[in-house]
């Protein structure tokens, strides 16, 4: 009997964690934070409902923290198996995990100094130290590949597109086949491949992130030359909060495409994010998972001016002529990008520009929908700049691209779960799929179970 339960990943776009069982053997398919609300965030400080200790092996689709976050604290509570992934994922993963460990004993530090934590002393989820102890678990598989995941279990990862080495994961058990997309990419992606054609499987764990949206048919260099433009002439700079893994990569090939088109005023370029330039490096050196050249490589990642230094990083907020600044976090839920806020956000001169989804009760959620103030670092910051949201520079496909995906199947699978989702999105993909598709499929809740027979 083969078993699976959702313990993340269900009415929320973050989280993702889904426990497989069958013939004995345990596994995690992701192993996520939850972001965005706090009674969301609460359950990453909660036990989680399965020992990790009996967890045999974490499957990862890809590095992003929604999907992979959690893992240190995993290890930290007992896990000692290994965590199957990519080689360009077990990279990612090298810098993002301890990067994140060490943002959480910062921001606890800052709330100690200031006393604005409502825990006292405030800690951090896990610790850089905590980080580097989980990363031996990584363990890389190649793509295409069947891997002997032992008791008759076998496990392949194919293209999922999205970043660099995400993977959608097949694993097949006593004859019966699943298939977790992870987060899907888009096919006209200009940076990463496609993701590869669906093929048919029994049983299909699907995200839903857009599930309920199209992205804008819109040329994203003509509208950021637009904003660029606009910004500059009325003496403000442009402030990107990017996700350093993706983002940060098809932002600056952007805006490399629109410096040497001139079609751009020529203001200077901040990377400000150590970790998105080490996550450049790896996109250098795994040129496989993506449609860039050597060449390109190299003027995507010298376009910026790359700041790594705490001091460097303060003095892009003196500047005082106009400039363009990508600096993480991608939803403004922490990091660096959260100092910049404090001084461009409260100026009408400037423009915040998101680029992608922002998860409900996130920062930058907030502030894409109009508020006029938000809370950072204990305080309330007013929000007078100009702020847009480009969805069409999203690394996840639309409805009509996940449609299209799972159209190219010939066989429908027994169910197809939607997953990974705001409850809006994912019902609507659920519907989509009932009255186009005709095929059998469940939205499941937090902790909901099902039997794979």
């Amino acid at each position: 009997m083969t078993h699976l339960t959702f313990l993340g990943g269900v009415g929320t776009v973050t989280g993702s964690k889904y426990l497989l069982e069958a013939n004995g053997r345990r596994l995690l398919v992701d192993c996520g934070l939850f972001q965005g609300f706090k009674q969301l965030r609460l359950r990453n400080w909660e036990p989680l409902p399965v020992k990790p200790e009996t967890i045999d092996d974490v499957i990862l689709t890809h590095a992003h923290l929604d999907h992979s976050g959690y893992i240190p604290l995993l290890v930290r509570n007992g896990f000692a198996g290994r965590v199957l992934c990519t080689d360009a994922t077990r990279d990612l993963c090298g810098i993002l995990w301890p990067d994140a460990g060490h943002l959480q004993e910062q921001d606890a530090a800052f709330a100690n100094r200031h006393g604005f934590s409502k825990h006292h002393p405030a800690l951090p989820l896990y610790t850089e130290a905590d980080a580097k102890t989980a990363l031996p678990h990584l363990t890389a598989v190649d793509y295409g590949r069947e891997h002997d995941l032992g008791s008759k279990l076998t496990l392949r990862f194919d293209y999922a597109g999205h970043i660099l080495g995400a993977a959608m994961a097949t694993i097949a058990v006593d004859g019966r086949t699943i298939l977790f997309s992870g987060d899907l990419g888009r096919q006209d992606d200009p940076v990463m491949r496609p993701p590869m054609p669906l093929k048919p499987v029994d049983y299909l764990v699907v995200e839903s992130t857009y599930g309920n949206r199209q992205h804008v048919a819109a040329d994203p260099e003509a509208l950021l030359a637009e904003v660029i433009t606009r910004t500059a002439a009325r003496g403000g700079s442009v402030l990107i909060p990017a996700f350093a893994v993706g983002r940060s990569q098809t932002l600056l090939y952007h805006l490399q495409r629109l410096k040497a088109a001139q079609r751009i005023p020529n203001m200077p370029i901040f990377l400000d994010s150590p970790m998105a330039i080490d996550a450049g490096e790896i996109f250098r050196q795994h040129r496989r998972d993506h449609r860039l050249s050597e060449a390109e490589c190299r003027q995507v990642c010298g376009v910026a001016r790359q700041t790594r230094t705490v001091e460097e990083s303060k003095a892009i907020d003196n500047t005082t002529m106009p400039s363009i600044i990508l600096s993480a976090s991608g939803m403004a839920t922490g990091g660096r990008v959260l100092h910049h806020l404090k001084i461009f956000a409260p100026e009408s001169r400037n423009t915040i520009l998101f680029a992608g989804f922002q998860a409900p009760g996130t920062r930058g959620a907030a502030m894409v929908a109009g508020a006029p103030q938000v809370k950072i670092h204990g305080g309330y910051v007013p929000i007078r700049a100009e702020v847009v949201n480009f969805d069409m520079l999203s690394a996840h496909a639309d409805a009509d691209g996940i449609i299209a995906w799972l159209r190219g199947c010939v066989t429908p699978p027994r169910m197809t779960f939607i997953t990974h989702g705001e409850p809006d999105a994912a019902d609507a993909l659920r519907h989509r799929v009932e009255e186009e598709l005709r095929w059998p499929c469940r939205v499941p809740a937090y902790r909901d179970e099902a039997e794979l027979d």
